[in-house]
Order: structure tokens, then sequence, then C-alpha cells
């Protein structure tokens, strides 16, 4: 089990791109130090970079889930998930761990491949107005079209839950770390027996806040118990979204 050290411009260096990006649009998106409050914040993304141009669209996520019209056409997710090995990334805003090839889930007949998920805390939707304490993003592409359909799973506390304990008992505690292992697990063992969702289509929730997402928000949570939700909060502090309008959009909700 080895950690790796994934190289990144020096502090210095960094500073002086933020300042000279300060006053006027910056060019430079992979330089650029996005936050979720303040100067670099959410509600500033579309203005910190050209790239983030997207992060002020009409059809962006997170968004709160009201009033959704129930179809009965949807259809269940059809979920084929296969072991994963450990390979977590610690990207400075959240941990991604990066999903062994195989895996995937399958919409309208198109194959779209799990490459990884990762957490917000507290949520970032919220269903009828109310936030959970946190979020699991599962993110599927589409190889041919470059689409994402990312599944939402809410946690409440409630029962501990094991996989949780697995996922985090060991992690790269600093920005451009990883932590790489031959231990297995399958996160089909976090997703609830009831598959009602809710669908719409949106975007990526950070930056650059591309709209090439279609939403599949699951309506029953997961329960995680209050120690492993109090370690989630202290990993992933307060690195959600606010909520988005839905600008006439359409929301669905499976039967």
């Amino acid at each position: 089990m080895k950690k790796i050290l994934y190289l990144f411009l020096p502090v210095s260096v960094l500073i002086m791109t933020l300042s000279a990006c300060k006053q006027e649009v910056c060019a430079d998106c992979e330089a650029v130090h996005w936050e979720y409050y303040g100067e670099h914040g959410a509600e500033h993304w579309d203005k910190v970079c050209t790239d983030y141009a997207p992060c002020g669209g009409q059809a962006q996520s997170p968004i709160d889930i009201l009033n959704a019209t129930t179809d009965s056409t949807l259809l269940p997710l059809q979920m084929s998930y296969q072991n994963s090995q450990t390979n977590i990334y610690n990207n400075g805003h959240t941990l991604q761990y990066n999903y062994t090839a195989g895996s995937y889930m399958t919409l309208d007949s198109q194959r779209y491949d799990l490459v990884q998920f990762h957490f917000h805390a507290g949520s970032e939707h919220s269903i009828d107005g109310n936030r959970y304490p946190a979020e699991v993003h599962l993110v599927h592409k589409n190889a041919a079209t470059g689409a994402l359909a990312v599944v939402g799973i809410m946690f409440k506390e409630g029962d501990e839950n094991p996989l949780v304990n697995q996922l985090f008992e060991k992690l790269p505690k600093e920005k451009g770390l990883y932590y790489r292992s031959s231990a297995e697990f399958n996160i089909m063992d976090l997703v609830s027996d009831e598959q009602k969702y809710y669908t719409y289509s949106g975007s990526l929730t950070t930056p650059p806040c591309s709209e090439v997402v279609t939403w599949y928000v699951m309506s029953k949570p997961v329960t995680a118990s209050y120690m492993q939700i109090n370690k989630m909060t202290k990993l992933f502090y307060s690195n959600a979204r606010p909520v988005q309008p839905l600008n006439g959009r359409t929301l669905k909700m499976s039967i």
C-alpha cells in the first residue's frame, strides 16, 4: 500500500497566477483556485475563468427536488457493478474514488461506464427543501457521446454502514495525494433496494459546470451512523454547491 505524491504548481506561482486573474477573467483555468465560499466561491464561478462560464447557465445542478411529475415509462436503473480495487484521489475539494473498469449502468440501451464516485457534505440536492447530511455521486460516462449519467444517493443518520467504514479506513489526507490498495469493495452495497428515483437534465456541480449530465437522484436515502456522518462532515466540510433554479426544466419521478 503506497501513497503517491501528485505534483502541482509551487504555491508562489499559484499565488501570482491568482493575483493576475483577480481583476479580469483568467484564461488559464488549470491555475485557477476555486472554492465554495468567498472571492472564488460558487456565486462567482462563472466569472473566475472563461472555461467556467457554463456555471452561469440555465440548466445547472444541484436543484431542490420539488413537485416532480410521476412518469410510468421510466424504467428501473439497470446497474451492473463489479468489485473495484481501492484507488482514492484527494483533489482538494473531495475524495474521488476511481472505479476499476468493467462496471456500468444501462440507460435506453446505451452503456454508461462507472468511472468514479465522490462525496459531498451536506447534500447538494435537496428534496422538498430538505437537505441531508451527505450525498454521494456515482459518475457514469457514455464512451461514444461523452454524456454523463450521475446517480445521487443521500445519507441520513441511522444504522452504521459497513461499506462506509471500509471506504474511509485509509485516506489520502492532503490535496494531490492518492491512496491505492488491492482491497476490493462493491459500490452496489451502498445502493438501496428501493429503486425509485428523480431525474432531470443538469450539469456538473463543480467547475466547469458543463451541462452534459442526466441526473438520477434516489428517493430513498441510505443510513450511516452518527460517527460516520460526523467523519464525513469533517472530511468534506461544506463542499456542497447551493441549489440552482430549475428554469423550466422537466423534473420526473419513477414509480
